[in-house]
């Protein structure tokens, strides 16, 4: 199992490496637009005071991965019981904080993968839809459903906030819990995703543009076809990111439990050993003993 997870992370670090400079690209496009037409607020960048939450949450469907999941579920129970960083709403050029109270406040869930279902349902909490298949090395396309759950119910208003909750990949040793802001797009939270990748996304230009756009036939048409695309490409890196981090996760908790059987292993055979001998050794003291006992 251990050398089957170590080939299933290769093809999914190769993956997430795949889509990182796409990521870089359309990330820095996305802020540069929207940062030279700050007066858009409409549709998926339309800013309200948050009274719902969405909340996608990306797992596996099969355990024997470690703490992979106890970390994701200790992270969405310290934001559900501790909701001030759910409440704020940020966008590119400002943010926004909410009056409502942490106990009316509404958060639903999106699942990615069997385990998040098990996770959510011990919390009473709402799934609004679920994607087994999508645990395992999704193509782009077949994220496009889910995203578009998530933009339909953003635009139909039943949502303020829409958010993602996956594991990062940093390496094979390392993989770190995140959550980050999916609608209303959130610079902050952007440059951050941005940032994690890799070292080399400071050269994006992301605080200080380096190209002007012009817009035909007008921002707001342009902005409407770019920014689904974008959200699509954002679930589907963190799912990728998560894929990588879970094989990693697998691969580290098998070798673990090889090196704890072959400890076991060692360990036994030394106690079988020392019970051998101890019974040769009070057989022969038996024999002895007879023997003298007839030569008296």
């Amino acid at each position: 199992m251990e050398m089957v997870s170590a080939a299933k992370m290769r093809r999914a670090i190769s993956a997430v490496q795949a889509i990182r400079p796409y990521a870089h690209s359309s990330w820095s496009v996305l802020t540069n637009l929207a940062r030279a037409f700050t007066e858009y607020n409409e549709g998926l960048l339309n800013i309200r005071e948050v009274k719902s939450v969405l909340v996608v949450v990306v797992s596996t469907n099969r355990g024997l991965c470690g703490a992979y999941n106890a970390n994701l579920f200790k992270k969405i129970r310290q934001e559900i019981a501790n909701p001030e960083r759910l409440k704020l709403n940020r966008t590119i050029s400002r943010k926004i904080e909410s009056k409502v109270s942490n106990e009316n406040l509404k958060i639903d869930f999106i699942t990615v993968g069997k385990k998040g279902d098990a996770m959510i349902g011990r919390l009473r909490k709402n799934i609004i839809a679920s994607f087994p298949d999508l645990a395992y090395s999704p193509k782009s396309e077949e994220v496009r459903p889910l995203a578009k759950i998530v933009m339909d119910e953003y635009l139909g208003e039943k949502y303020d906030k829409v958010v993602v909750v996956y594991t990062d990949f940093v390496s094979t040793i390392n993989q770190q819990t995140k959550i980050r802001q999916i609608l209303p797009i959130s610079r902050v939270d952007i440059e951050k995703q941005i940032a994690e990748m890799d070292s080399h996304a400071q050269e994006l230009g992301l605080k200080i543009p380096k190209l002007e756009y012009k817009i035909e036939p007008s921002p707001n048409e342009v902005l409407e076809h770019i920014l689904p695309r974008l959200i699509e490409m954002q679930i589907y890196h963190a799912i990728q990111e998560s894929n990588a981090s879970k094989e990693s996760a697998r691969m580290i908790a098998m070798r673990n439990a090889t090196d704890a059987a072959g400890e076991m292993v060692t360990g036994l055979t030394l106690a079988y050993n020392q019970i051998r001998q101890g019974k040769i050794t009070q057989e022969i003291a038996e024999i002895s003993a007879g023997k003298a006992a007839l030569e008296q």
